[in-house]
């Protein structure tokens, strides 16, 4: 186009009508341009208005980002444009491109508009691919001019031509005049979208905020996150992740990672637990703000949490982390994979996303705690029904595996002692991936100052082991605890108000303070309750024992207030009686059978100040040979097979009283053994256990053996005959205590008078001369004997026969010992033995001569001719 003239003076110069017309174009495109408010609407202005002037293809707008040092476009001639049907013109709208570049940098530098022939640019290092693209569309020369903000480059203006001389000196001088205009449009075009942006989000914001309001549920918090990202064409996926009880991890609360998912590995990736010191979650927690992730850089970070992997096989590129809070409490973290978002508007979402979910888990808990109470209360109910340990057992179990993931390790008792604890009940099938011998483990007692033991008796809430933890400092009960797979150890005191009773440890990967508490007084009630029922139990079954004892003594031959017998050799035992029985020194009572060996046992216990307790009584000859250490020791619960419960032996029974052991002499060398241990030590273990039980026990020991003649025959250890052989009372035979033959009749005609029913009022002299020329073998328990026989064998009141027995062995006996005597020397011992038995007396009813069944003169003259004198027969 032909512009100027030239004037006087040879210079070129506008005509007069190209120059109004070029003012008048300007003039209306400024007066235009400072009404424009729309992107579109500027475009179009400016290419029609400037098109009246200068030839040009199309034009854009691009504006500078100070933040990453690139430019964009901004403003499109969407119409005008050669390159829309381009390849790559969606990737050339969507790039942005480096101010660093050589021809770029040219522009900035300069105050006026710059051109370049594309030819001679496209292709230098730097250059960005638009030239080779508009290029390739036909444009062949480009001028850009700055537009300036505040002495600030804010963008450019492109003018494109498919020609190589189309941007002359008066184009360029148009432009750099209309750029500050431009500048100022662009600058309300911004502030106008701006307003627009911030109008638009403060609308998704209240209609979100409407939404969300309505929100009850996790499902529904899912569907109202998911409309509005949708909203903002932001249409892949988001995951809120919220803390855990535990607060040191994190699990995925609500998700919706779209058609990319894989169903099995989403499964277990939104049940897993993250800790939240992972390296990402916690840097988003920590920040005020948004922050933008790339999913490999993460990763070569050396990130090795399994969701990075899974979001990388799906395909996530970059995603946005911001924290969810509620006050200053962290509730958790919303996740979305998106390349960008504005950090006002997320900030909004995410201001009434942590609203909503601090409703939602609100209500969650309140809802957790009614099941949890409801849960309390049935388990309470069905426990209080329980009343044997077994029972108990079955229903902890349950409950806690199948309704709580939760295993139940042990739980130990307080031992009587208040210093040792032992195993009450235990799980033996939660550590068979052990391959330890848990039953040998868990019958070891332990004290309550032990290290871990006395941790938590001396906590009030109980004290929580980290498996981890806890194997990283040496525990060696970490590494049963590990095989388990399950993360915590939580042990608690088992209290019935102030008094310890025992402890409970529970493994678990994670349990909340209320229920634990619920459960461990629960359980605790009902741990008492049958402790104490054991021991009544025990109780019981230590009355019926002591009960049997106390009818054995109503149902004894014996008065135990008063012993038959004032013979000389009586007299004697009566005095060793009277010697030793303050004292708690041990005795040892010699006789034959029935001499009433126990009968004396008993009057020494009576006398003693250990009287007001039960005398114990064991028969050494009625144990069987594999329950002898049981009877006298006690065993614990599962000591051998059938042992189930413990017993309380002899000995603990008879603690500060004492203990008779009858027939001590038959008790094999094994038992004695273990006997004479207890005896100096006096202290013992129960089969089975491991606990010292200390003893206070008196010991009366009784035989019909001769211990030495045993000793001497290996069949009795000579320790433990000294160790008894310490006082020892001789009991005489009851044919050596003739004189009080009388008197054990009387008192046995009585008492069995009195239990048969039959009226006995007198005893025929016969009857006690027969009875004490009689040799008795089987001493006073065979005269009660024949006694009882006799009476139920009576026809009336007075007793005049008793039916004493002929024992060959006797007979064998006697004729040996006559065969070694002369015959005068046996008729006068067998006269002076028979004179004894009838009380001297030698003739008339009830005499020697009676007896003999000769006449009485005729024993006098054999007693003067035998030279028998009172002295033979009275002493």
């Amino acid at each position: 186009m032909k512009r100027t003239t030239k004037n006087e003076s040879g210079l070129h110069a506008p005509t007069k009508t190209i120059l109004e017309q070029e003012r008048k174009v300007l003039l209306d495109l400024g007066n235009d341009i400072t009404k424009v408010r729309e992107k579109n609407d500027l475009i179009t202005l400016f290419k029609n208005r400037i098109k009246g002037l200068f030839y040009f293809t199309h034009t854009i707008i691009t504006l500078i980002d100070h933040k990453d040092e690139t430019y964009y476009a901004f403003l499109l001639d969407n119409e005008g444009s050669p390159i829309r049907t381009h390849p790559r013109y969606r990737e050339m709208v969507a790039a942005r491109f480096s101010l660093n570049a050589p021809f770029i940098q040219a522009v900035l530098t300069s105050d006026e508009p710059v051109s370049y022939i594309l030819e001679d640019i496209m292709d230098e290092p730097q250059s960005p691919p638009f030239l080779r693209v508009n290029y390739e569309g036909g444009v062949r020369e480009i001028l850009m001019t700055k537009l300036m903000k505040e002495g600030k480059p804010m963008g450019f203006i492109h003018m494109y031509s498919d020609r190589t001389d189309s941007f002359n000196p008066e184009f360029r001088g148009v432009m750099k005049g209309i750029a500050p205009q431009l500048s100022g449009a662009v600058s309300n075009i911004i502030k106008n979208e701006e307003l627009l942006n911030k109008e638009k989000e403060k609308s998704f914001l209240l209609d979100f905020s409407s939404n969300i309001a309505a929100v009850r549920t996790k499902e529904d918090l899912m569907s109202a996150v998911r409309t509005a990202l949708h909203k903002l064409d932001q249409k892949r996926g988001f995951v809120i992740r919220c803390i855990n009880e535990d607060k040191t991890t994190m699990s995925a609360y609500v998700y919706d990672l779209g058609a990319a998912a894989d169903e099995k590995s989403l499964s277990v990736l939104v049940k897993a637990k993250y800790p939240i010191n992972d390296g990402l979650q916690n840097r988003v927690l920590n920040s005020s703000i948004p922050l933008l992730f790339n999913v490999e850089r993460e990763i070569q970070r050396g990130i090795t949490s399994a969701y990075l992997q899974y979001w990388k096989k799906m395909g996530f590129e970059n995603f946005v982390g911001i924290r969810l809070r509620n006050g200053e409490t962290n509730l958790g973290i919303l996740l979305l994979d998106i390349e960008e978002i504005k950090i006002e508007l997320l900030q909004g979402i995410c201001a009434q996303i942590s609203i909503a979910l601090a409703n939602i888990m609100a209500n969650e808990q309140i809802s957790k705690k009614q099941e949890e109470q409801a849960f309390l209360l049935d388990f309470s109910s069905a426990l209080t029904k329980m009343r044997t340990k077994d029972e108990l057992q079955a229903a902890i179990f349950e409950v806690l595996d199948k309704i709580m993931n939760t295993q139940l390790a042990m739980i130990r008792v307080l031992e009587d002692d208040g210093v040792h604890l032992s195993v009450f009940m235990f799980d033996r099938r939660l550590f068979g991936k052990a391959h330890a011998d848990f039953d040998k483990l868990a019958a070891n007692k332990i004290k309550i100052d032990e290290t871990y033991t006395a941790q938590v008796l001396a906590s009030k809430e109980g004290v929580v082991f980290n498996v981890d933890e806890e194997l990283r400092s040496g525990n060696d009960y970490a590494k049963l605890w590990k095989t388990t797979g399950l993360r915590n150890m939580y042990g608690l005191p088992l209290r019935m108000g102030d008094k310890i009773i025992g402890t409970i440890w529970l493994l678990a990967d994670f349990l909340g303070p209320l229920l634990l508490k619920g459960i461990c007084s629960q359980i605790t009630v009902a741990v008492a309750n049958i402790l104490a029922n054991e021991k009544l139990l025990a109780y019981k079954k230590q009355l019926e024992i002591e009960n049997d004892y106390l009818k054995e003594q109503i149902k004894t031959i014996y008065n135990f207030s008063e012993i038959i017998g004032s013979g000389e050799s009586m007299q004697e035992v009566y005095r060793l009686m009277g010697l030793v029985a303050e004292s708690n020194t041990t005795v040892l009572i010699l006789g034959e059978t029935g001499t009433g060996k126990e009968l004396i046992a008993r009057a020494i216990h009576n006398a003693s100040p250990r009287k007001e307790n039960l005398m114990v009584k064991v028969n050494c000859a009625a144990l069987p040979a594999n329950l002898i250490e049981s009877e006298l020791f006690g065993h614990e619960r599962g000591a051998f097979t059938g042992a189930t419960d413990r017993r309380i032996g002899k000995f603990e029974m008879a603690d500060n009283s004492t203990l008779f052991l009858d027939e001590i002499g038959e008790l094999p060398l094994e038992a004695q053994a273990k006997l004479l241990r207890v005896i100096q030590e006096r202290e013992l273990e129960r089969v089975g256990g491991k606990q010292v039980i200390k003893i206070n026990v008196r010991l009366v020991a009784a035989t019909n053996r001769n211990l030495e003649e045993e000793v001497k025959a290996g069949r009795f250890r000579a320790d433990l005959y000294f160790r008894l052989n310490v006082f020892p009372i001789i009991l005489p035979p009851l044919r050596d205590r003739l004189e009080d033959i009388e008197a054990l009749t009387h008192f046995f005609v009585k008492k069995y008078s009195r239990s048969t029913g039959r009226t006995i009022r007198k005893i025929a002299p016969r009857v006690i001369q027969q009875l004490r020329s009689y040799t008795w073998p089987g001493n006073v328990r065979e005269l009660e004997h024949l006694i009882e026989r006799s009476i139920l064998l009576a026809t009336d009141s007075t007793l005049s026969n008793v039916f004493i027995p002929r024992n060959a062995d006797a007979d064998k006996q006697e004729q040996a010992f006559l065969l070694n005597r002369s015959l005068e020397e046996v008729e006068r011992g067998y006269i002076i033995e028979t004179l004894k038995r009838c009380g001297g007396k030698i003739s008339g009813t009830g005499s020697a001569a009676e007896v003999l069944q000769i006449p009485g003169n005729t024993l006098h003259s054999k007693m003067k001719k035998l030279g028998i004198t009172k002295s033979d027969y009275f002493s």
